[in-house]
């Protein structure tokens, strides 16, 4: 374990033998085996470390708590966004994670488990970008590019939201992961990218100035794991992010990876 994972990991267990101790009847799945698929692009969230090689993050140590309290043994197997959720659907994994906002259309197609986070949709630039600082102004400038996921929730909001609802807008740049767009953004192939705070901030947190927020928030949005429809997994671990929202685990991992843990540190 490098020392940055090191710190991250004896915080959060202080923080959660801090919380209060309750009794949690939660079933035990007897070391069923399930196969999670994961994205790894996602800072704080899941990433993998540099110079460690790594992959940890919020929802990792999430979902080792969980595996925990349910008597699961989980299995991580990368793949990429676009295939993620199609993935899940056909039953191909067990259960998808990489920040996944809750959404109707994605609910014809996987089932949700109870959010397990709430974030607000923000605007990533570059640290000394001063032509614009809302989306407003964004929008009216017809020189600015934004970088975009096609069928994630920041291409839509940046679409509908910020510039005219023509998905097809020359002005957005369509990359294949948020690594991408961020490093589109620090080349100036881009001007702006939208993101959860929880992932802009994770970002500008380990950019030393490169990076910083702008404007209001773009709406707020709610983060659930998925499954392939009818899963017997939804009931067992939506009582597990319960229990753990009770107890105080839920905020003792948001203190370790938004407060306590910097990465790149």
């Amino acid at each position: 374990m490098t020392r940055t994972a090191f710190i991250a990991a004896t915080t959060l267990a202080a923080a959660i033998a801090a919380a209060p101790a309750l009794a949690q009847d939660l079933p035990d799945l007897e070391g069923q085996e399930i196969t999670v698929a994961v994205e790894n692009a996602y800072p704080p969230l899941q990433f993998v470390e540099p110079g460690s090689g790594e992959a940890i993050g919020w929802e990792y140590d999430a979902m080792e708590e969980i595996a925990e309290r349910l008597n699961l043994t989980v299995n991580y197997a990368t793949t990429s966004w676009d295939a993620m959720i199609p993935a899940v659907s056909q039953g191909q994994y067990d259960l998808g994670m990489t920040g996944i906002t809750i959404r109707e259309d994605r609910a014809e197609v996987v089932d949700f488990s109870a959010p397990y986070m709430t974030s607000q949709m923000v605007m990533l630039v570059r640290g000394d970008e001063d032509r614009f600082d809302d989306a407003e102004s964004f929008a009216g400038d017809a020189d600015l590019q934004m970088g975009a996921q096609p069928g994630t929730t920041p291409f839509y909001v940046g679409v509908y939201d910020v510039l005219d609802g023509d998905e097809a807008n020359p002005r957005i740049t369509l990359l294949e992961t948020f690594g991408a767009q961020v490093q589109a953004l620090r080349t100036g192939d881009v001007d702006m990218v939208l993101t959860d705070a929880t992932a802009g901030q994770g970002y500008v947190d380990a950019s030393d100035g490169a990076l910083k927020l702008v404007g209001e928030p773009l709406g707020t949005e709610d983060f659930g794991f998925i499954f392939p429809q009818g899963s017997d997994l939804v009931a067992p671990i939506d009582a597990a992010i319960a229990a753990m929202r009770e107890d105080g685990t839920l905020d003792a991992l948001n203190r370790t990876w938004f407060l306590d843990y910097k990465m790149g540190e």
